[in-house]
């Protein structure tokens, strides 16, 4: 693969509905540019962008892949990001690398939740992007009803630029708006054909759309536009491309992923309208808490962001990043200033699906493989240690659904977590969390699906088979009312005994646990009170309820007796334990449960199911806004025990348009009839 320069180069991410033709357009693209004799078949397993075991056994995408295509001396990196909507992360950092995104719609299924998620991403980040309407030769689909539920759903800034001649079966080429021209489809190609009549009417139809687009773009075409001025063809083109690169247009191109059709006029498209990395002014980081800037040319110092990472059990540590600014040379020794260690990097590479294409250089605006960065993650920046500068790292969504992980053989426990801890650097959308109160080990994810496909690759990578099992609400135990409780122990055994004798008091308490003494006359000596507290911090982790840890009480040393021989720490330690558990039988406990505060985004047509099933979950609504794209935000404090499976709920309640978090807030009392049954579980 030759090498080019940051201004023939595009870096385009693919979103869209998981199953809406992603990989197949990426087949398409590799056939039509005659890269590969034909395409591919997700079914067959013979895609170039889906070859891990998982995504091959799925049958769909769990991992974002780089293909890199070569046309009219351009070169577009296209990363092909899974659609399905726990997979969100995968998003988070090709799109940081990308320099626009091509949305895929399947025009038999129109506007999916998937679309209108990536929707959301483009409008939130206002990135440059266009819509690739696939499938337009599927049986009874009319191209105007299609782009009209599109435009209902996406807004006014979508517009047809290719329209299909023929339909279903008959859907033989296009109709180009912009050049008011037809094609016919040949081969990996096309060819002009003469325009139907009915298609004429059609270039003023959807052309009259674009020029108050283009008139926006700058003050000069506003006055020609108010004036009633054509725009010149090199005006016109220019204003398309401003509007498209500040997101205020959004082209539309028809096609046939499955047939290699209609994916070259839109890379045509994305060269004209797309920026290049060349384009980009300057990108910002810091070094020591100052700005640093560096330009994308190849002038500046290198600079280069990891914005994926692969563990691979032969090669190791696996790097995907994007040079930002110099080139990466073979050889080199790049420093990671986000860890502060100097890096040896092993091959480099380009990427192309599951193969590396060689390479002695990487220039500026392009995208590489790295191997053997062992201490680089994803989101690391690696740069010239003599001028060094770190860029922001990824963002990633909290998990919010968690199982409790075992390994199956208790011989694997080790070998667990270091496999785990390899696949979060390649996914750090997934945490391990181990639970100090319930002991478990715990894994959390966006859904249970990407808990299921974390538990495959630990088995197919590293031949390690885990359990998956409801995690355990970490439940506490408390008091109610004051109590005053004697503790004595006291053990003759021959020689010398053990003697210890305490009265304590114990008391509801403000906070997680206090102790205090308040002894006169030397009743306990002062050499035993750090035993008695001892002996309280050990017991208090079992409560006597259902075995739950005691907290929110205060214990007040004010009496007891010693003897002069017998008494010891372990004896007081002992009637401190003893004071304990016949203090808590009479203090009224009471069990409680850990609350959450849950926001949860919802679009309006969803939102009184929302509401009437967290009132169901024993939640408590606090407050209900509007969000400025539309949706609302509920939020509610509700017991965690009533969130565990939420995320598979909330998917289906809203169709997988609903979105929420949550954070710990508080403990608060188990309604009696509910503590029951808690109790009878634990106990037995």
């Amino acid at each position: 693969m030759k090498t080019y320069t940051s201004d023939q180069i595009r870096n385009i991410s693919l979103l869209g509905h998981s199953g809406s033709g992603k990989t197949m357009f990426t087949e398409a693209l590799l056939y039509a540019t005659e890269a590969q004799d034909k395409i591919g078949s997700v079914e067959q397993r013979t895609t170039a962008s889906d070859f891990g075991q998982e995504e091959k056994e799925r049958g769909s995408s769990v991992a974002t892949s780089v293909v890199p295509i070569e046309y009219n001396d351009t070169k577009y990196n296209i990363l092909d990001i899974p659609g399905y909507f726990e997979f969100v992360g995968e998003m988070y950092g090709p799109k940081r690398v990308s320099d626009g995104s091509v949305i895929i719609i399947d025009a038999p299924s129109g506007v999916e939740v998937g679309t209108e998620k990536a929707w959301s991403n483009v409008e939130k980040y206002n990135t440059p992007r266009m819509i690739f309407l696939n499938k337009i030769n599927a049986e009874q689909i009319n191209f105007e009803k299609v782009y009209q539920k599109i435009k209902a759903k996406l807004g006014d800034k979508v517009v047809p630029f290719t329209v299909p001649i023929g339909e279903g079966e008959d859907f033989m080429g296009y109709f180009d708006v912009l050049e008011r021209a037809s094609f016919a489809y040949v081969g990996n190609g096309f060819e002009p054909i003469e325009t139907p009549e009915k298609m004429k009417g059609l270039a003023e139809k959807y052309t009259s759309q674009l020029d108050e687009i283009v008139a926006e773009s700058s003050e000069e075409l506003m006055d020609k536009y108010f004036e009633g001025e054509a725009f010149t063809r090199e005006e016109f083109i220019a204003g398309i491309r401003e509007a498209v690169i500040n997101g205020d247009l959004c082209p539309l191109f028809i096609g046939a992923a499955d047939q290699g059709r209609g994916v070259l006029r839109l890379l045509e498209a994305i060269t004209r309208y797309f920026p290049a990395p060349s384009d980009h002014e300057e990108f910002k980081g810091l070094w020591k808490e100052e700005l640093v800037t560096r330009k994308t040319t190849g002038d500046d110092p290198l600079s280069a962001f990891v914005f994926k990472t692969f563990a691979d059990p032969f090669v190791g540590r696996i790097s995907l990043v994007k040079v930002i600014s110099g080139s990466l040379k073979k050889g080199m020794t790049l420093y990671n200033s986000t860890k502060d260690v100097d890096q040896k990097m092993g091959a480099l590479y380009y990427p192309k699906g599951s193969e590396k294409i060689d390479t002695d250089e990487v220039t500026v605006g392009d995208i590489a493989v790295i191997t053997k960065l062992e201490e680089t993650s994803t989101g690391d920046t690696l740069c010239d240690k003599d001028n060094p500068i770190t860029y922001e790292q990824i963002r990633y969504p909290d998990p919010v659904y968690f199982k409790a992980i075992r390994a199956v053989d208790q011989k694997d426990d080790d070998k667990l977590m270091a496999s785990l801890q390899k696949l979060n650097e390649e996914d750090p959308s997934f945490k391990i969390v181990r639970n100090d109160e319930t002991g478990e080990l715990l894994l959390g994810g966006q859904g249970d699906v990407q808990l299921d496909i974390i538990k495959q690759k630990l088995l197919n990578r590293f031949n390690v088979n885990i359990d998956m099992v409801e995690a355990k609400i970490p439940y506490r135990e408390t008091i109610t009312k004051a109590v005053q409780v004697q503790g004595k122990h006291k053990k003759q055994s021959g020689g010398a005994g053990q003697y210890g004798d305490v009265w304590i008091k114990f008391e509801p308490f403000d906070g997680d646990f206090e102790f205090e003494e308040s002894i006169f006359g030397g009743s306990v000596p002062k050499a035993y009170f750090p035993a008695v507290e001892k002996g309280l911090e050990e017991v208090r982790k079992t409560g006597v309820l259902a075995g739950y840890p005691v907290t929110n009480f205060k214990a007040v040393l004010y009496d007891g007796s010693y003897h002069d021989v017998d008494s010891n720490e372990m004896a007081f330690k002992f009637a401190a334990q003893i004071a304990f558990r016949n203090g808590m039988k009479e203090a009224e406990p009471v069990l409680l449960e850990p609350m959450v505060t849950v926001e949860v985004e919802t679009p309006e047509e969803y939102l009184g199911d929302i509401m009437g099933d967290l009132n169901k979950r024993r939640g408590h609504i606090l407050g209900l806004e509007q969000l400025r794209d539309g949706t609302r935000l509920v939020i509610a404090d509700v017991p965690q025990a009533e969130i565990t499976e939420y995320a598979i709920d909330l998917r289906a309640m809203t169709q997988s348009r609903g979105k929420f978090s949550f954070e710990f807030a508080r403990y608060d009392r188990v309604p009696k009839e509910i503590a029951e049954k808690i109790i009878a579980k634990a106990n037995k």
